[in-house]
């Protein structure tokens, strides 16, 4: 497995942009641990990286493959790095906070008031389709 040409570049061009540099970041190589037996206990997949200026460190073992594994490190610093730079939630963070605050209980108040709403609503529809019996319209 070995991520794409125009992303490792895509990535590369950010950290640049950010003023992150290859000199900069301390890189070693770790045994994973957990699940994935023989193969994770021989060789070295987890991946930490540190950055000297920011003293950022970041771990990576989510993958079975180190080249994986060193991309993804990349990414989750450089996203650590431009948080911390343009002090803005990244888009990730937001689409997070926007999913919890949509799942989040509602209150007793907030209920009774979404409840006393349909019922007017539904009470307008019965309005709109009440239609008087003929035999009411001749008196």
């Amino acid at each position: 497995m070995h991520v794409s040409k125009e992303k490792e570049e895509a990535l590369r061009q950010r950290m640049e942009s950010l003023g992150i540099f290859e000199k900069d970041i301390v890189e070693k190589f770790i045994r994973s641990s957990g699940r994935g037996g023989q193969k994770v206990n021989k060789t070295s997949t987890c991946v930490y990286l540190k950055h000297i200026p920011t003293n950022i460190e970041v771990k990576c073992q989510r993958e079975r493959y180190q080249a994986l594994n060193r991309f993804l490190a990349r990414r989750i610093l450089t996203d650590k790095i431009e948080k911390m730079i343009l002090g803005k939630k990244s888009e990730e963070q937001q689409r997070i906070e926007k999913i919890r605050r949509q799942k989040r209980k509602r209150s007793k108040k907030a209920k009774l008031k979404i409840l006393e709403e349909k019922s007017k609503h539904s009470q307008k529809k019965k309005e709109r389709s009440f239609r008087p019996h003929p035999e009411d319209l001749d008196r």
